[in-house]
């Protein structure tokens, strides 16, 4: 068997050189300020701009290293098994505007990549949604009638070219992909070039709401705006409209193999479970198969790293493989109806807005989400911005997966506080973690390669869920609403805002077992 490499970020870094720029230092006084260094932000920005705004984008980290550093790069209308679903609890007006956003979102970036000559990997790509069992045959042909009934260029078919089988396809044709730092670089050249401010390792906690908002830094500088646009994939500021509790979080992995066969074109996805996803893409030269799935709830399921070993052997049964070059994981948001939350935090804060809860599906929805929020901003109407108001709420599914979410993460607050940790800190190995008693205290212990001890309280800071050890990443994964946290304890993604808090164990009983 091929080895998995070890850590490996997505291959879009690649030889890429990317532009920095300097934390805010100072309070500043601004149009619009965006909060968010990914697509969603970077588009948001540019085209606010481009309206002539005096637009500042802050990021917590670097620009492009979060969520849109980490995606498959599909621009696709094709969600997974959705349109037969949103018929029936929607109706077809509202399905279809979903569809056409989508697809006007695919056209745009394709213009706009064509009008500006971005060379960032483009390509038309049919998109196949596949079967393989009796239960998912059933659902992908009701999905294909549903593109059918909602007049989406499709295609059927009982067959792929590769090597395994299938009952039903569901082709959803002129799709795309290409690579998505070098398209948001030349967006990110364009917004500073027309006067745009952008400020990196620059978190953003807080808004001091008035009629002109205040956005409030970590380090106690402020930008005074009009309007704050919270692009931050879990939205830095919640606005008391509860999305913690509206929202959940699933991880899902990748690995970039390198196979003997030629690929035949297309981006495929499995409707069954786990999903798998295939594509391809080159780097230097060679052709890269991008093998992609299996897909759990942030914080909960198994060893993370046997999902990676999944994809492993999903790869090696249907392709002669060569090696793997890359493997990462990425963090989606989901919400109660699967339709994401863009337009006004609520409706007593129209200053306010957020973009979040684009599932897997980040390419199309950003570019949406763009264009939703600056036709707001500049008083013009958007056919789509009820659809996806963060407002709304929608009975049938929303009631049902408020309740069926929180009881989950009820019954993973209680589980979390009464769990035994797995082993002492006296078993860990190098470059091992798990959770276990110091001093009769529940505490995170992960042991570097070179040795050395790093212990963090395991209550999440968010809401005091208890977080697990996610080996596959080396982080601390809250299973109630998806914060994460590095083995340190810094956060890498909300809600939380606080790390967790650090353990001295020079003082504790290192013994201290199950």
């Amino acid at each position: 068997m091929a080895n998995i490499p070890k850590d490996t970020e997505p291959y879009w870094r690649d030889h890429l050189k990317f532009p920095t720029y300097p934390s805010l230092s100072e309070n500043r006084k601004v149009d619009v300020v965006v909060v968010g260094g990914g697509i969603s932000g970077i588009t948001t920005a540019y085209l606010l701009q481009k309206e002539g705004l005096n637009v500042a984008l802050i990021e917590a980290d670097n620009i492009l290293n979060g969520t849109t550093g980490h995606t498959t790069a599909k621009i696709t209308a094709q969600h997974d098994v959705i349109y037969d679903e949103l018929l029936s609890h929607i109706g077809e007006e509202k399905t279809l505007l979903y569809y056409k956003a989508n697809e006007q979102a695919l056209q745009f970036m394709k213009n706009l990549i064509q009008t500006e000559n971005i060379d960032c990997d483009f390509s038309v790509q049919d998109a196949y949604l596949y079967g393989e069992t009796l239960e998912f045959d059933h659902r992908v042909r009701k999905e294909f009638r549903a593109y059918q009934r909602l007049h989406i260029p499709c295609e059927f078919a009982t067959e792929l070219p590769f090597n395994f089988d299938i009952r039903a396809a569901a082709i959803m044709k002129d799709q795309a992909q290409f690579h998505p730092l070098k398209y948001l670089l030349h967006l990110v050249k364009k917004f500073t070039e027309s006067g745009g401010l952008i400020f990196e390792n620059t978190v953003a906690t807080d808004v001091e709401e008035s009629t002109s908002p205040t956005v409030v830094t970590r380090d106690g500088h402020r930008i005074s705006c009009k309007y704050v646009v919270a692009c931050s994939h879990f939205p830095f500021y919640d606005g008391a409209g509860f999305y913690y509790t509206r929202m959940y979080a699933k991880r899902s992995y990748v690995l970039a193999a390198k196979v003997e066969q030629a690929y035949p074109g297309g981006m495929y996805l499995s409707a069954d479970q786990p999903t798998h996803s295939l594509r391809s893409t080159k780097v230097d030269g060679e052709e890269l198969i991008l093998i992609g799935g299996e897909g759990h709830k942030a914080g909960q399921g198994i060893n993370t790293m046997f999902h990676y070993e999944s994809l492993q052997r999903f790869a090696e049964e249907n392709f002669n493989v060569q090696h793997f070059r890359y493997k990462w994981s990425a963090q989606d948001l989901f919400t109660l109806d699967k339709i994401p939350y863009i337009g006004p935090i609520k409706e007593s804060k129209p200053n306010i807005f957020i973009a979040t809860g684009f599932k897997k599906w980040g390419m199309t929805h950003s570019t949406i989400s763009a264009h939703i929020i600056r036709d707001a901003i500049t008083g013009k109407d958007n056919p789509y911005a009820e659809l996806y108001n963060p407002s709304r709420f929608y009975a049938d599914p929303s009631l049902k997966h408020f309740f069926r979410q929180n009881l989950d993460v009820a019954e993973h607050f209680i589980t979390g506080k009464f769990s035994m940790p797995e082993k002492g800190l006296d078993q860990l190995q190098n470059d091992e973690g798990s959770v276990v008693y110091v001093n009769s205290k529940r505490t995170g212990a992960y042991k570097d390669p070179q040795g050395k001890l790093h212990c963090v309280d395991t209550t999440c800071t968010h809401l005091g869920c208890e977080v697990n050890w996610n080996a596959g990443d080396r982080t601390w994964d809250c299973p109630c609403h998806g914060s994460r946290f590095s083995y340190d304890g810094s956060v890498v993604e909300g809600p939380a805002k606080k790390p967790l808090t650090p353990v001295d164990v020079n003082s504790s009983d290192k013994k201290s077992t199950p």
